[in-house]
């Protein structure tokens, strides 16, 4: 029987490390959870993965492979506020698939080197990709905002989807901020859905001030719509 080729045992080990990670936190899933999560032993996930760092680290990876393109691809010139709002959609949705890395971020930040070397270089590629997505609006004649407080806005639309599930944590409990039990077959429970919904929402909010009437008017339709469907 030909053996199973390591990458996709590497990958298991990865998969149930995020779910126990994104579930229970990442300070609190030890390596034996991880291999028990993964249906292996724990020698065969040390062959992979040399201590939990390793782990972290290579979860962090493939944050920045999936955000880093969306990122770049921000809607820029010619934008229309669907567009806008598909953008937050989507960058919430890759937010809430590696949650982990939000909820814990301070903890992981002074524990983590490279995290603390590259979550920075996110961060920032979120306020470009804000900033970008503001002055298409503004150049559409949508945004009334000059430059100045575009860079502002942007800040504050970086910051808010980087402490926005820490603030879930708190305000609504760790369940909110969880997501379903890994294992699980259920689909995810509708806290999560909600969490995800009240992200996007309060980037929209941020916005709508600085929008035309036509633009406000659209941005508070599609915020009722789309928490009306994530109860």
């Amino acid at each position: 029987m030909p053996r199973k080729p390591p990458r996709r045992t590497r990958e298991n080990i990865l998969a149930a490390a995020l779910r126990l990670f994104n579930h229970l936190g990442e300070p609190h899933a030890s390596t034996q959870a991880i291999a028990d999560e993964a249906g292996i032993s724990p020698g065969n996930l040390h062959y992979h993965f040399r201590h939990r760092e390793a782990i972290v680290e290579a979860l962090f990876g493939q944050f920045e492979q999936e955000i880093m393109p969306l990122l770049d691809a921000a809607p820029g010139r010619d934008a229309h506020f669907e567009d806008a709002w598909l953008f937050l959609h989507l960058l919430f949705e890759t937010l809430w698939r590696h949650r982990f890395l939000y909820r814990d971020l301070a903890d992981l930040l002074s524990r983590h080197r490279l995290i603390a070397r590259r979550m920075p270089i996110v961060i920032a590629a979120k306020t470009q990709a804000a900033a970008r997505l503001c002055r298409a609006l503004a150049a559409a004649g949508r945004l009334r905002a000059d430059e100045a407080q575009i860079a502002l806005l942007a800040a504050n639309m970086a910051m808010v989807t980087t402490w926005w599930l820490a603030h879930e944590q708190v305000t609504q409990g760790p369940r909110s901020a969880a997501g379903r039990p890994p294992g699980s077959a259920r689909p995810e429970a509708a806290p999560s859905q909600a969490a995800l919904a009240r992200g996007a929402s309060q980037v929209l909010v941020m916005l709508a001030p600085w929008l035309d009437d036509e633009g406000r008017a659209l941005s508070q339709r599609l915020a009722r719509e789309y928490l009306a469907t994530r109860p």
